[in-house]
């Protein structure tokens, strides 16, 4: 097996905090902490636990300016906040003519960069859609087509390509002129990943929605899809459709949901 660890033997107090923590059994103590080369998948618990900073992760060891030491005793962010700001979030539909530049969403991304990945695979990938926008709709039309007789969204959408004067607002973008899709070979770590960034982005005072029926286009043709992104491995699926722009309007209240039915066994 590979190595994946580098352990500094002159930092390294033999505490015994990376072996407790350590899943796949790869560390063990004799005075200072070795590798045993077992099956470490790089999830870096191991490090961030090292009250010495002894602990380094070699695929890592260039990115040292993104680790950051913090107070484990304090959350930056209490209960009754954090609730608050999730009564506040909602889907937004109606977007101001203002265009999301690149810095802001470079900042958006860092929700998806500290986002959990199933076994740490790491493997969303994101596409931001502005000046080919237009001709990817063309093409999630040219798929989704199939099912215009089941749902009437469809159809307008199809109406609106061949008459924009057909209706005033886009039937699947409505206002939005900005799209965030997201890849990945796991549907769950593509939907955490691109719902950390949402959240962000709500905190950045922007809004947006996710689009069902542009993901249609990958659920009926995922191949037809992806020659549109020569860049990204076509075991990925795009799992995530997001419409982003800045909220043109702005909501007083939250509405009434349905009780969520929670059990306990």
């Amino acid at each position: 097996m590979v190595k994946k660890l580098k352990i500094n033997t002159e930092l390294c107090s033999g505490c015994g905090l990376c072996k407790s923590v350590c899943i796949r059994n790869n560390i063990e103590i004799d005075e200072t902490a070795y590798e045993l080369e077992s099956n470490c998948f790089d999830c870096g618990h191991c490090m961030a636990v090292c009250p010495e900073g002894a602990v380094t992760l070699i695929k890592y060891e260039n990115q040292s300016d993104m680790i950051e030491e913090y107070d484990v005793r304090k959350i930056p962010v209490d209960y009754d906040d954090l609730l608050q700001f999730l009564k506040q979030r909602r889907s937004i539909r109606w977007f101001k003519n203002k265009k999301i530049d690149k810095e802001t969403f470079e900042k958006l991304f860092m929700g998806a960069y500290y986002s959990p990945s199933a076994q740490n695979m790491q493997d969303v990938e994101f596409i931001v859609l502005d000046e080919k926008l237009d001709e990817f709709m063309e093409l999630v039309y040219d798929i989704i087509k199939i099912q215009e007789d089941e749902f009437f969204r469809i159809k307008e959408f199809g109406d609106y390509l061949k008459d924009k004067s057909s209706k005033k607002f886009h039937p699947l973008l409505w206002e939005g002129s900005q799209l965030i899709l997201t890849f990945s070979t796991d549907k769950t770590c593509a939907v955490i990943a691109n719902t950390r960034l949402e959240l962000l982005a709500y905190s950045l005072g922007l809004g947006g929605f996710y689009s069902l029926f542009i993901l249609k286009a990958d659920e009926i043709n995922h191949d037809k899809l992806m020659e549109f992104f020569p860049e990204i491995d076509k075991s990925k699926h795009m799992y995530s459709s997001f419409v982003i722009g800045y909220p043109k309007k702005r909501f007083r209240r939250t509405v009434p949901h349905d009780e969520i039915n929670i059990k306990f066994m």
